[in-house]
């Protein structure tokens, strides 16, 4: 199981209330939102295997070079070094560390590379897996790994993670017409406003639907572009070819990685805590007692 971490303690955040607070009045809502969802993941699926993929670089800078506009109106502070700060709300900032020290204490494998985002490292992992996955994840981008020959899955939530979309390759195909790999030319095109992607003017989800099914993949779609015999409109041919420059980058920004390269770490489900100590005192420190407590029992059943 491989959770898209910020995906979730987004969620997180805003699906629990922010008087969910620490004995000093801090919020942490988002820290006890996600270990609930841990703890209910677990209970619902009992993993073997659970990695907390985590946005080292939630705005890779090779993937801006070729778009620049990609997720650029999400840049809070601009850092010539790098990585980019991403606005988050400031009641949530100060929790993320927090959950990072509370996934260690407990020794659930959390997993970031320098240069990457956690859809990176979960397309690697994926790639690596030689078994069943389910990604759980609130990021659509995630469809592309969908395969059902490799058992890979993405569980989408739609309410907390108690309630979770399936998706698989009929999903896919019942809802937007493509299979997993399809998903990428399908976004390309369409474009996402959310992540910065201006996709093709007038190419929206039905019509990239309709020419992927028509023309297999983006390749065949601009070789029709090129064949005058080809069954497009005047209107589908001039836009795609006034394109051709972001059609030509976008699929790297698009496709995660299968190739990051991993640090060593141990992905079995712990069945006690890695360390105690540090995680009775941040317990104490937050107020997360009965939060962790769950999420023990849940694990050492």
């Amino acid at each position: 199981m491989l959770l898209d971490t910020a995906s979730l303690y987004f969620r997180a955040y805003f699906g629990v209330p922010d008087s969910v607070r620490a004995p000093d009045g801090t919020p942490v809502n988002a820290v006890r939102g996600l270990l609930d969802f841990i703890a209910r993941l677990v209970q619902d699926h009992r993993p073997d295997d659970l990695v907390a993929c985590w946005d080292a670089d939630w705005r890779p800078q090779w993937r801006v070079d070729l778009i620049p506009s990609y997720k650029a109106h999400r840049v809070a502070v601009e850092t010539p070094e790098g990585p980019d700060e991403e606005e988050t709300p400031d009641t949530l900032a100060p929790q993320v560390p927090v959950i990072e020290a509370v996934l260690d204490a407990l020794g659930i494998a959390r997993v970031g590379v320098a240069g990457y985002e956690a859809d990176d490292v979960i397309g690697t992992l994926t790639a690596r897996a030689s078994g069943p996955v389910d990604i759980i994840t609130g990021d659509r981008d995630l469809y592309q790994l969908v395969d059902d020959a490799r058992g890979v899955r993405v569980l989408y939530p739609l309410k907390g993670v108690g309630s979770l979309q399936v998706t698989d390759e009929a999903w896919l195909r019942g809802k937007y017409g493509v299979d997993g790999p399809g998903y990428v030319d399908l976004a390309l095109l369409r474009g996402d406003p959310s992540d910065g992607l201006p996709g093709v003017p007038g190419i929206g989800e039905k019509t990239a639907a309709k020419l992927i099914d028509a023309y297999g993949d983006l390749a065949g779609i601009m070789a029709a572009v090129d064949d005058p015999r080809s069954a497009l409109t005047p209107s589908q041919r001039k836009r795609l070819d006034e394109s051709r420059a972001y059609l030509a980058v976008a699929p790297t920004v698009v496709r995660v990685a299968g190739d990051v390269p991993l640090p060593a770490f141990d992905p079995a489900l712990p069945a006690e805590p890695l360390d105690p100590e540090t995680l009775e005192a941040l317990a104490s420190r937050w107020g997360l007692n009965n939060a962790l407590h769950r999420l023990l029992v849940t694990l050492g059943k």
